[in-house]
């Protein structure tokens, strides 16, 4: 893992680069919310559920790409066994975390947009005060199941002696034999799993009902003038675009992730790309939020024209 190329820094670069840009991103969007809540601006009972996501992505960012970049660029201040546990422990729980909130948004979201007389109506009256219970589940549960990845892993400033392991450049996962490893990959991907299926299916779901919808009022859009989508369809179209952007980057992760686990010698470069890919989501998620959301683009020209105002009076 000693070996670096021009490619290989390439990479190490975009990560750090990701790192910053997501963070600012996340940032960003939690401080639109933060003003949203002292404006007095009524929240979507979705807006909860981002929120969540917002520091699951921070955590995801943060803690992977902090001691990535600090083994890539070879700091001497490196985080002792007890702090890199800390850190893979963190990352591994936003990242659960990011995929449940993902998958409670996609659940959510078929409620909402499910016809009022359908058998869903009871539903749609409980489902927002669901909505603080499951999230935090959501976080005991990711925070109990990735417990057992701290036995797995041992940081570069462990004392202990290890013979049978794999080197990720900052720590190193201890192998120990085939039953108990595949027990272990079981319990880490089943919530995952099972959040990643139930995601799909509302997705479809949302599709579907999205297409009976814009069959039923195709005569209305013909005869008015006034071609804009309601609010649900809109939020709607939001979920679909972030749950495709993360299964995308989800199942790209994956693929790399299981040709880790294969391979008994790592490359640092295939390491790096590994780091990169899981990254995507993290960085990439609020902008994607931010430029479909109207409050923000509100807030945007609101602050626009409040700066202009005192401009145009000086020139009076």
């Amino acid at each position: 893992m000693d070996s670096r190329d021009v490619t290989t820094d390439v990479i190490n670069m975009i990560i750090l680069t990701q790192a910053v840009v997501g963070t600012l991103g996340n940032f960003s969007l939690l401080c639109h919310y933060t003003i949203l809540h002292i404006t007095g601006y009524r929240l979507r009972s979705t807006d909860l559920i981002i929120k969540h996501l917002i520091v699951a992505n921070f955590l995801v960012l943060l803690c992977k790409g902090v001691p990535h970049t600090m083994a890539a660029f070879r700091w001497k201040q490196f985080p002792s066994d007890a702090g890199c546990k800390l850190f893979m422990y963190l990352h591994r729980v936003g990242r659960g975390v990011s995929i449940g909130s993902i998958c409670l948004l996609s659940v959510f979201q078929v409620i909402v947009v499910n016809p009022t007389k359908s058998r869903w109506a009871e539903l749609k009256v409980k489902a927002p005060k669901c909505i603080g219970p499951s999230i935090s589940l959501c976080w005991i549960l990711q925070m109990l199941v990735n417990i057992s990845f701290l036995i797995f892993i041992r940081g570069k400033g462990s004392d202990k002696n290890i013979t049978d392991y794999k080197d990720f450049g900052y720590y190193f996962s201890i192998r120990h034999d085939k039953t108990k490893d595949a027990l272990f990959a079981v319990l880490l991907s089943f919530p995952d799993v099972s959040c990643l299926g139930l995601m799909l299916w509302a997705s479809s779901f949302m599709v579907f009902i999205l297409h009976r919808h814009k069959k039923r009022v195709q005569h209305i859009h013909r005869t008015s003038t006034s071609t804009r989508s309601s609010p649900e369809s809109k939020a709607t179209k939001t979920i679909l675009l972030l749950v495709s952007t993360f299964v995308y980057f989800y199942t790209l992760s994956s693929i790399f992730q299981v040709v880790l686990a294969l391979l008994d010698n790592l490359s640092w470069f295939l390491v790096s790309v590994t780091a990169s890919i899981a990254a995507c989501f993290p960085a990439v998620s609020p902008f994607l939020l931010m430029s479909r959301d109207s409050s923000v683009h509100s807030l945007y020209f609101a602050w626009i024209r409040n700066a202009k105002s005192p401009a145009s009076m000086r020139n009076m």
